[in-house]
């Protein structure tokens, strides 16, 4: 039977740490297996509390009088050493609630203004990003986005640029460049329905 035996933490970081976890496999072989996560200790751990709290927020907001572009970042990313086309996202800190989040990173990165709707949980769960690597989860946030766009709100560590595009500019970014699944999947969506917020219910 599977199982996790033992977990030993290897850094202590402010955004991710590592994890080693001694397991053993189905067949009874002891081996080791590598958790990053955004947890601070091993007791946080969702292996270990079987809680799933949203640490970071995904915002996919539609921009413009007639809601025919869509906000995203086009982010440096040093895991990849290039940048990669992103929708809006951040981390939520402890205790905040996720859409309070989005509307706080909404605007550190681009300078705009989310109005967030209100939806079915099931649209916004946290779900899991890369689980083979990571526990790490994030919910999406659906909203309208409006303002003017500007820079001067992010961290110096970010190196990132706001692009407002519409459905031929979108064509062209999955076509020609890097960008995040996540991300991804909605803009394939945005380009063929006529209302891609449709599947909503707002």
């Amino acid at each position: 039977m599977v199982s996790i035996d033992k977990i030993t933490q290897k850094t202590q970081n402010r955004f991710v740490n590592l994890y080693d976890l001694d397991v053993t496999h189905r067949n009874g072989e002891a081996a080791h297996y590598y958790v990053a996560s955004r947890a601070k200790t091993e007791k946080d751990l969702k292996l270990v509390t079987r809680e799933n709290h949203p640490d970071g927020v995904i915002i996919y907001a539609l921009y413009g009088p007639a809601h025919d572009k869509v906000v995203l970042i086009r982010q440096y990313r040093y895991t990849l050493g290039d940048y990669v086309y992103e929708f809006p996202a951040g981390l939520v800190e402890r205790g905040e609630d996720y859409r309070e989040a989005a509307v706080r990173e909404m605007h550190e990165e681009t300078g705009l203004v989310l109005t967030p709707f209100d939806v079915a949980p099931m649209f916004e769960e946290a779900r899991f990003t890369t689980v083979g690597l990571t526990d790490e989860s994030c919910a999406t946030v659906y909203g309208y986005a409006d303002g003017n766009i500007s820079n001067k709100f992010i961290e110096d560590s970010e190196e990132l640029e706001i692009v407002i595009a519409d459905r031929d500019e979108v064509r062209r970014i999955l076509r020609d460049e890097k960008v995040a699944i996540m991300c991804a999947y909605q803009l394939m969506h945005f380009l063929v329905d006529e209302e891609p917020f449709a599947f909503l219910g707002v």
